[in-house]
Order: structure tokens, then sequence, then C-alpha cells
């Protein structure tokens, strides 16, 4: 690709517009449109130039300077015959005007794909056959290049763009084309014209658009700063607010740190302490569940749900809870998180289980004993005891005995004649 000093920006590409047609006549034009009918004017030259050198020893660039001239001479005559055609009807203009009413951009358009199609050679016929991919290709990086070069400005096309849309937009939905007597009176419009050029006020947004279009742009303009899409009490700016709600978002929907053990209540992140207060009892029995599978039935299991708490196992729950609240405040990761909560919560569980199966047994032996204090001689017989330091230790659950609660019997030696189950807390 090359340029050979064509792709020099002229002074001026717009010299058809008279310095009389500007005088107290307000040509302001919607700024939206403006720039849609400017990007059309690119690709639709280099489309031209690539379409003219198809198959010779040129590169679209040796003609780019002279293309844009034509294009640009092309779109002038045109519109203004549309323009002419248009109102030369005399009484039927309103007519015309209803045949007319296209969009400007589709206008437009037509307009620079005529133009592109007539600078077709016969070589780029032919190749549009063969190979449109490759002349796509060729029309794409073209625009690239004279992008990259400043061919031809963005501020020189809406330029060209204004013009062109006030040749065409005949209800004049698009532009502003009042005239004034005197520039007092012109310059008192400008401050109210429904066209002029706005700015917005948004922290970090440059964005230029027409005054008829300031609330299209405030309910759009990435830069605003709004209210919580999940309603929580944060403003957050709109372009920052789908990461909001899916990370720090206190109304962020969670699934229960439960989910993999039964529990698949999904509610507002910061109520996950209300949620795991209110259901403490309903997620023992998911984790009991799991643990002991089949092997116990539902009520077996809520039984054991009942003696895990009279072994004081909610105070012991209610920590874990909100040890794994307070950590998740900081580092809420779904699957991690619940495992490792369900996971601590299980082993817990086994060890009181543990704790508890001890205490069921121990509380039978007090039975078995309570029984045997009946009969003093099948006590003694049945008691397991040992002479220390003068004091004498009955099971682990008996409180010690002096020895002058002890009396000396014929047959074995000792009698039992007084002792006091020691009692189990909860039990």
């Amino acid at each position: 690709l090359w340029f050979d000093g064509a792709m020099d920006v002229p002074e001026s590409d717009c010299g058809f517009v008279k310095e009389s047609d500007l005088l107290f006549h307000c040509n302001q034009c919607d700024k939206e449109l403006v720039r849609k009918i400017a990007q059309l004017l690119l690709p639709g030259l280099a489309t031209a130039c690539v379409d003219n050198t198809t198959g010779l020893f040129k590169s679209p660039a040796s003609v780019a300077v002279v293309m844009r001239k034509e294009m640009v001479d092309y779109l002038r005559q045109t519109s203004q015959m549309y323009f002419t055609e248009a109102v030369g009807q005399g009484d039927d203009i309103a007519n015309m005007v209803e045949e007319f009413s296209d969009e400007p951009t589709e206008i437009i358009s037509g307009f620079v794909d005529d133009f592109a199609s007539s600078k077709r050679n016969l070589f780029s016929h032919v190749s549009a056959w063969l190979s449109s991919e490759s002349r796509e290709d060729k029309i794409d990086d073209f625009v690239q290049e004279m992008e990259t070069n400043v061919f031809w400005s963005t501020d020189r096309r809406e330029a060209i763009a204004e013009i062109l849309i006030r040749n065409v937009d005949l209800k004049r939905a698009f532009h502003c084309s009042t005239k004034f007597d005197s520039a007092q009176q012109f310059a008192e419009h400008e401050t109210q014209c429904s066209f002029r050029i706005l700015g917005c006020t948004n922290k970090g947004c440059k964005t230029k658009f027409s005054a008829i279009h300031a609330e299209k742009h405030n309910s759009e303009c990435p830069f605003k700063v709004i209210p919580c899409e999940q309603k929580c009490s944060e403003r957050i700016v709109r372009h920052d607010m789908d990461r909001h709600c899916i990370t720090i978002c206190p109304m962020k929907l969670v699934n229960c740190p439960f989910y993999q053990v039964g529990c698949h209540s999904a509610f507002p992140q910061c109520n996950l302490e209300k949620h795991c207060s209110e259901c403490l009892r309903s997620h023992l029995l998911y984790v009991l569940q799991v643990l002991h599978k089949q092997e116990a039935s539902v009520e077996e299991l809520r039984r054991r749900v009942q003696l895990l708490e009279k072994v004081n196992f909610v105070s012991q729950i209610a920590v874990l809870l909100l040890l794994f609240i307070f950590t998740s405040k900081f580092s809420y990761s779904s699957e991690l998180s619940e495992a490792v909560d369900v996971r601590s919560l299980t082993l817990v569980i086994k060890e009181q289980e543990a704790k508890m199966k001890k205490l069921e047994r121990d509380l039978s032996n007090v039975r078995d004993n309570q029984k045997l204090a009946k009969n003093p001689w099948l006590s003694v017989a049945h008691t397991e005891y040992e002479r220390m330091g003068g004091m004498f230790f009955v099971s682990v659950l008996f409180s010690k005995v002096n020895d002058a609660d002890l009396v000396n019997d014929v047959r074995f030696g000792y009698k039992v004649n007084d002792y006091k189950a020691v009692t189990v807390d909860g039990w």
C-alpha cells in the first residue's frame, strides 16, 4: 500500500457551501444522525477506490484524493437534485414529502452505494463473482489505513454529513432551518434550539449530543451515578453496576451454605446470618441425613438433633456459623465456602455424637448400679474400687466415700453403707 503524497488532507472538502447561506440561519442538525452518516462515507470511499483499481497496477491509495473529490461532488449534486425534485412539484409538495419520507441515513447510504458502483471497472465485476471475501478484506484494510493516516478526518466528514442532511431531510425532523432577521434573534434562538449541541455533565463522560437527545443520553450514559439495581443502599456508576451486583452487593442472591446437603434456599447475601439462625435445626437434620444415609429413620435423626441440643451443641454450632459469616463477608466463594462449612459442621457433629454415645453408656451404668444398690452384697460384689490414701473411688460416676462410711464385712471384707450417684448435666 503506497500513497505517494496522495493522502494529504485538502484544505476544504465542502467548498460548495455558500457564505450567504450561513447568515442568520440556524443550521443545527441531529448530532447522532450526523455521526451515523459520517461513518458511512469512509467505507464508501474505500469501496470505490478498491473496485476502481482491481486488476490494475495501482493501489487504492493512488486514486484516493481524486476519488474523494468526485464522491463529495456526486453527493452534493445528487442530494440537491433530490431536494429539487421534491420541492419542484408545486401544489403537490405535501404528497412528495410523504413519498420522499425515508430516513436521511437510508437515502444518503443509497447515494454512497450508487457512487461506489459507478466506479467499478471490468476486473472488479469479474472478481466480485470469484473472490468476494478477498474484496471485502481489501476494503476493510483500506478503511483502516485511511483512519490511521487521518486521510479524511471525522470533523470534515461530519461537516459534509450536515449539509447532506439539510438537503434530504424534507420533513425537517433532523435539522433546524429557522431564519432570523437579526443577529440578536439568532443568538437568542441558539440557546433554545432543540438541536443545539450539549455536553454531558457526568464526571468522565465527554459525549456531545443534541439537546433533543439529552434525556435519552442521561438514561444510557455509562458514567451516570445511579441507585443499585438490586435495591441496596449504594449508588453506583452505571458501567460498574453489573460488577457490583454480582460481587459485593449485600442484596446479591446467594445459596444457603448448606445447599450441598439439602437446603436449597436462596436469599439476599445480607440475610445469611438470619437464615442460618432460623434454620439451624433443619441444617442439623440435613447433615445427619448425610452422615447416616439410610441407616436411621427421620424420627431417629430428629431424636439425635434433640440429644445434640441437650449436650449444649447448639451454642457450638452458633459459633461455627458466626465464624463462617464473618469470613464470608470478606471472601464469599460459593462452592469452596460451602464445602468447608459443611465439612466443619460434619466433624463437629461426629465428635458430639461420639461424646453422646459415651454419655449414654455411662447413663446405662448409673442405672444398673442404682439397681444393684438395693442389694448391698451384690453392690459390693459388682462395684470396682481400690484403696488409695484412705479414700475409695466407686466408678467414675460415684462420689468418693470416707473410711468411716465403710463397715467391715465377714464375707467380702467391706460393705458399702452409703454412696451417692453423680448426676450428669442435662439428663
